[in-house]
């Protein structure tokens, strides 16, 4: 065996990415004087008395979320406008100066508490970018002042399951650039929600490279370590073109994780994807948008490429100028949870048997079937290649098929083929490379007793959690 396949094999995730990668779907909220101009980006001028939701709901937020299958929820408590959300002790420029609830009002704290009442996690996006405040270009000064209002997110409003980045940025208004202290930023997240990944701009979840919710075919949650680098970057005007990280992988490359790839890294990291898309055109609310919702059927192709390949998804809901999300828009969220809860409701695993043509005493196949996070099957070490067959004990129709590895032990599935008994013959349903936390197999319906997955390479030996079998219809 390769030692350097070998390790990079072993590379795992985080307690904090494995429960962020569990989570799978979760909501983003789009909410700010953006909202009452019509506008994606505000200016920072912005009076904030224009700031007046009629009839803001943070329950029905919530609600519309769960009603898709969300697990949680992430809000812009401050974007490039650099109005808060909050009212932070360290600037005017907030909700406390705004009609709305006579100046007293929180709206992160609302968001927070219907997050918790509800069952669902509660995440936080903070924009590094501010075209408000006076202090930005006076790169010291302006880092004491972000790391004052993230300390005040961190410590007031509860557990936070996600600290949302981007890497926005501008010239300050004295025409100086400003560079932002990304590690006293990760220190702080680290000491006061230790709990917390850090997305986009973090170390922990990176942006799957488009905002049009396209994947790749082969999506590896092991890449080179440069990935964080490129990930900080991303937007950052004053560094793109900078030769330092011209040579290096970035969020846009389609492969990002092959053989190829990481053997000309220096080291490797867990940095698994995280696909973001808004069901409208637009990230804030738009009333000319009302009719340009996502259809059903382009939202379930997002979640069968992300969620069902080894990737989470992240979906913007931005509210009106009411302070609730359109009905449009929640009509869509309660189709897509019920199409998604009936697809995966029966899993035809359940009273099946399974056989391997490979496994040790430790991790038999039958693991596969007893929906247990902690057991897998594995074969011996040195067996690359490995036959499965599922038993459904009759014949039973179905369309689709979920794969997990168990990714505890690492991401190790480089290929795999799976097929159905026809009498004597075994014919091709679906073929694929990556597996990673999760794969969806989708094709027409078919109606079998015997299904084979086989794997036709890894790296070490490859490793699966479970194997479910389902039908849409």
């Amino acid at each position: 065996m390769d030692q350097f396949i070998q390790s990079a094999a072993r590379i795992r995730p985080s307690e904090r990415q494995l429960a962020w990668q569990e989570m799978e779907f979760y909501g983003f909220i789009h909410f700010t004087v953006n909202t009452f101009t019509n506008s994606e980006w505000g200016n920072g001028k912005e009076d904030p008395a224009i700031f007046n939701p009629s009839e803001l709901d943070a329950v029905q937020w919530v609600d519309t979320c769960k009603a898709a299958g969300m697990k949680g929820l992430i809000l812009t408590c401050k974007h490039h406008d650099g109005f808060c959300l909050w009212p932070s002790r360290y600037t005017e420029h907030s909700v406390k100066n705004s009609p709305w609830r006579e100046g007293k009002g929180d709206l992160v704290r609302e968001v927070a508490d219907a997050c918790r009442a509800g069952g669902i996690r509660f995440g936080i996006y903070l924009s590094p970018w501010d075209l408000h405040e006076p202090a930005y270009g006076d790169s010291a000064a302006y880092n004491t002042y972000f790391l004052n209002q993230l300390r005040e997110l961190l410590t007031e409003y509860g557990d936070i399951f996600s600290v949302w980045f981007d890497g926005a940025c501008g010239e300050g208004p004295n025409g100086k650039r400003q560079v932002y202290d990304w590690e006293s930023y990760y220190r702080l997240i680290r000491e006061l929600q230790p709990e917390a990944v850090i997305s986009v701009c973090g170390p922990d979840v990176r942006w799957c490279g488009n905002e049009a919710g396209h994947t790749r075919t082969s999506e590896w949650s092991v890449v080179p370590a440069s990935m964080r680098d490129n990930e900080k970057i991303q937007e950052n005007s004053q560094k793109k073109d900078d030769g330092e990280f011209a040579k290096r992988i970035n969020s846009q490359d389609d492969d990002l994780g092959s053989r190829k790839i990481i053997r000309e890294a220096d080291e490797l990291v867990w940095y698994p994807a995280e696909v973001n898309t808004s069901i409208r055109p637009g990230w804030f609310y738009h009333p000319e948008e009302d009719d340009q919702v996502k259809s059903l059927d382009e939202l379930l192709e997002v979640y069968y490429r992300s969620v069902g390949g080894n990737a989470a998804f992240l979906l913007n809901l931005p509210p009106d100028k009411r302070g609730l999300i359109h009905e449009n828009d929640a009509r869509r969220m309660r189709e897509l949870g019920q199409k998604i809860r009936e697809t995966f409701r029966n899993d035809m695993c359940l009273e099946a048997a399974v056989v391997a043509s490979h496994e040790d005493a430790m991790h038999p196949a039958v693991n596969l079937l007893d929906g247990k996070r902690d057991s897998f099957w594995c074969p011996p070490e040195g067996a690359e290649q490995a036959e499965i067959i599922i038993d459904l004990q009759r014949e039973k129709s179905f369309d689709r098929i979920v794969l997990m590895e168990h990714i505890r032990a690492g991401q190790r599935i480089e290929s795999f083929e799976l097929a159905w008994k026809d009498g004597d013959d075994w014919k091709p349903l679906d073929r694929g490379t990556v597996v990673g936390y999760k794969r969806i197999c989708r094709f027409g319906e078919v109606s079998a007793r015997y299904i084979r997955l086989s794997v036709t390479a890894s790296r070490w030996q490859p490793t699966l959690e479970s194997i479910q079998i389902y039908l849409s219809k």
